[in-house]
């Protein structure tokens, strides 16, 4: 009877231990996820803070020399999909209001969907504006090397980046750091809403790895 009864105890204790055990794991998971919620709020309210003043729609863009259209993928016959058709209409919007001389494409030329270059030039020309007024750069493999070549390689100093809109504070910001005197302007997007979540929550994740560059420049 006594082996029986110290046999429940331990049994008891046991179970005591695993539940302690499992509170701690739950805790630990809960702040684990609590720290990376406020990381990623932080930087995406950093990135906005730091476009503040500097984020317009196409009527209230200024004139600049340049608008600056980061890449995107184009569809199975080599067309600019949803999002990228978004950009390069309002790039072609300011341009023919004046508020631009020239633009410049930056993507991948070898990405996974297509020329995305070739693509976006193709458009362009397709949509009135004038070869000679096109500038490209195949290797803008990401907004901050789209950012940086287009300072680098192209001289330019002064220019609107064109994105859609939760993008925008983000490629503001990173052209801003390699010295671009930079505006951005919001694209239209006729997209799905699946289409826009994904790439909603993708913008969101994107945040604080180009906080933590901005910060160890």
């Amino acid at each position: 009877m006594v082996d029986d009864q110290e046999s429940r105890g331990g049994q008891s204790g046991s179970a005591a231990v695993r539940r302690r055990r499992v509170c701690r794991v739950l805790e630990s998971g809960i702040a684990l996820v609590a720290g990376l919620v406020l990381v990623v709020v932080g930087a995406n309210v950093r990135l906005w803070m730091m476009s503040s003043g500097h984020r317009f729609e196409p009527a209230t863009a200024p004139a600049v020399p340049v608008v600056i259209v980061p890449g995107a993928k184009v569809g199975p016959d080599g067309a600019p999909m949803a999002y990228l058709r978004g950009r390069l209409d309002v790039a072609i919007e300011l341009w023919r209001a004046g508020k631009a001389r020239e633009i410049l494409v930056s993507g991948d030329a070898a990405g996974t969907s297509g020329d995305e270059v070739a693509s976006m030039t193709r458009y362009l020309v397709d949509h009135g504006v004038d070869p000679a007024l096109v500038r490209s750069d195949g290797e803008g493999l990401s907004t901050r090397e789209t950012c940086a070549r287009a300072e680098r390689l192209f001289d330019i100093d002064r220019a609107i980046i064109v994105t859609q809109y939760r993008h925008v504070p983000r490629a503001v910001a990173l052209c801003r750091a390699e010295g671009i005197d930079a505006d951005g302007v919001a694209a239209y997007c006729e997209c799905r809403r699946m289409t826009v979540v994904r790439n909603n929550i993708r913008e969101w994740l994107a945040a604080p790895k180009a906080v933590v560059g901005l910060i160890l420049r």
